[in-house]
């Protein structure tokens, strides 16, 4: 069952950030457009070619820092819960997760601004890290690019918070990091796509049936991940039952024979 519940993590971080397209677009569409446009070279030769690899060194980087926000926030979470001893901290924290994506849904279902104030606290830390970025983003080459990535993952997104809550809960630092690169690898298709193909996507994105349809998924994904704990919990009832049952019956053997 443990090996069920890591998959349905990645599963859920995943179909999170496929999911998400429309979020991703309006917190870090202009940002990816323009790198579709943005050479890592400044040679003739280079302009030539497809412009793919700055946007594909823009999104490496910023996968490659959910990863890291994951598995720091892991093993965080994690040397909390042992000092808290909250019974069932990871359960809690997966039930966070499902309450947050279920809220995304209904942002997009309804129109209403559920993590603004999530995302607002955010922005304050992100005050700090905008000048890196902006300096990042003058960097010549690759490297620039691959900077911009690093420190745009640090952008306050309520989609990003809630799958780090699923991160937190993974048990490990290496599994938190893998929730995150799920999440990332999630997100790919569509901010490759403001890069590449930013006023076709974004015009599909904007749509307000479509927008309507990813939050009636987002909020069907949230009730499929509520109930996989409940089953998760119902697995650890019954076999904690069973292992009751084979104890008593030890005992009574035991005082049967005696």
């Amino acid at each position: 069952m443990t090996s069920l519940i890591d998959i349905s993590a990645l599963l859920t971080a995943f179909f999170v950030g496929l999911l998400g397209s429309g979020h991703c677009f309006g917190m870090c569409g202009g940002i990816a457009a323009g790198l579709g446009s943005l050479p890592v070279h400044n040679d003739t030769e280079a302009r030539a070619k497809p412009q793919a690899l700055s946007a594909f060194l823009f999104n490496l980087g910023r996968i490659l820092s959910y990863a890291c926000l994951g598995l720091i926030s892991a093993w965080l979470m994690s040397r909390v819960g042992k000092v808290l001893n909250v019974p069932q901290w990871s359960m809690i924290l997966r039930f966070l997760t499902a309450l947050m994506i279920f809220l995304i849904g209904l942002q997009y279902l309804l129109n209403w601004n559920t993590l603004g104030v999530i995302e607002k606290a955010g922005s304050k830390v992100w005050k700090h890290v905008l000048p890196f970025a902006v300096r990042a983003s003058s960097l010549p080459g690759g490297s620039g690019r691959l900077m911009l990535g690093l420190l745009w993952g640090l952008l306050p997104c309520g989609l990003v918070y809630s799958v780090l809550l699923t991160a937190s809960a993974a048990g490990s630092s290496i599994s938190g990091a893998a929730v995150m690169l799920a999440f990332g690898v999630g997100t790919l298709p569509s901010m490759l796509g403001m890069s590449l193909a930013a006023p076709t996507l974004a015009a599909m994105l904007s749509d307000n049936w479509t927008k309507k349809l990813m939050g009636a998924a987002l909020i069907l994904l949230a009730v499929i991940s509520v109930s996989l704990m409940v089953v998760k919990m119902q697995g650890k009832q019954q076999h904690h039952h069973m292992s009751m049952n084979s104890v008593n019956s030890s005992l009574n053997f035991s005082v049967a024979t005696a």
